[in-house]
């Protein structure tokens, strides 16, 4: 009897110690990715970038591998800072514009330059194109972009002020996101004036700025249809450029299912659905502005858009050849 009970309990700790192996093994497996920004929850990027990650690589790992989001600059304020947050590994997936550092991204940002864009070819198809030739890998050091994509057409938001033709913007401080716009707007006549998004309501506000190019979600990402009243649609004025990347060494770290999740998750698909929300976002944002009948939304005519377009355009090839970026020209312009 004694035997038979000693026996049973050896076998009863046999298999609890192999479970507890077995479950301590599953722990260990399991990982847990940090994706950190700096805007809102209720922002665009949610739902057209961050969720379509979060919930795909859950999913296709059954919750082995997932990723907890920080918003709102929880794992630091400074949306300058983005880049090298995932690459020191304070978070491993950062978003942010390269506008914001636009010295880092010189040929990416070319994708933001006026007439780039070829009718008929998405955004985040151009960068991509240039990213897969090699062209712009050097700029994109210790990560791994999840997306890359671009914004609908920047337009005028303005302050007390409508803008119909380039003269109406000389003399003005406009705020631009990076170098891109910053040299479409000093062709303009006007100044200049870069800082992150979440600074504009204050500046426009204040009277430090006049008016902004930028997107037109901008205006509901950031409430500044409490701040602005003009709104100019049309001109070429580029848009602007995001990213989405992942500390390269936490990649490289993962197993091959879980970084096959990541690819899976990732890419020109991901980038699309970014791209489509911005999209998405702006164009309702536009049919909003024309609806509260307290908002001034110029739509410029084709001969209004040339005027524009003739100081606009030819900023882009000074840039190029500026750059020596004549080869991301022609991948991303289809040349």
């Amino acid at each position: 009897m004694f035997n038979q009970t000693l026996g049973r309990s050896l076998a009863g700790a046999a298999v609890a110690g192999a479970m507890a192996v077995f479950a301590t093994a599953s722990t260990a497996q399991a990982e847990t990715l940090k994706l950190a920004h700096w805007v809102p929850p209720a922002h665009t990027l949610t739902k057209s970038t961050v969720e379509p990650l979060k919930n795909g690589v859950e999913a296709e790992t059954s919750g082995g591998l997932t990723i907890d989001v920080y918003p709102g600059g929880e794992l630091g304020k400074g949306p300058l800072e983005q880049y090298v947050r995932a690459v020191q590994g304070v978070a491993d997936i950062v978003w942010g514009l390269q506008g914001y550092t636009s010295s880092q991204f010189p040929k990416t940002m070319v994708s933001e330059l006026p007439g780039v864009l070829p009718d008929g070819k998405a955004g985040y198809d151009i960068i991509w194109d240039a990213y897969d030739a090699g062209q712009l890998s050097s700029e994109f050091p210790g990560t791994v972009p999840l997306a890359l994509w671009l914004s609908e057409p920047n337009i005028f938001i303005m302050k007390d002020r409508d803008i119909r033709k380039p003269e109406d913007l000389k003399g003005l401080k406009i705020r631009v996101s990076g170098s891109a716009a910053a040299a479409v707007i000093e062709s303009l006549g006007a100044t200049p004036v870069q800082m992150p998004a979440g600074e504009i309501y204050n500046s426009l506000q204040t009277g430090l700025i006049d008016g902004v190019v930028t997107g037109a979600s901008a205006v509901a990402d950031f409430k500044l249809d409490e701040v602005a009243n003009s709104y100019t649609i049309g001109a070429p004025l580029g848009r602007i450029s995001f990213y989405l990347v992942m500390n390269k060494a936490k990649y490289d770290s993962l197993s091959d299912d879980f970084k096959k999740a990541i690819d899976d998750n990732s890419g020109r698909k991901l980038s699309k659905s970014a791209e489509d929300g911005w999209n998405a976002k702006a164009a309702a944002t536009v049919e909003a502005l024309k609806a509260t009948g307290d908002n001034t939304v110029i739509e410029l005519s084709d001969d209004e858009i040339a005027a524009f377009g003739e100081i606009t355009v030819p900023v882009t090839q000074k840039i190029v050849q500026e750059l020596g970026a004549g080869d991301v020209y022609a991948t991303m312009s289809g040349q």
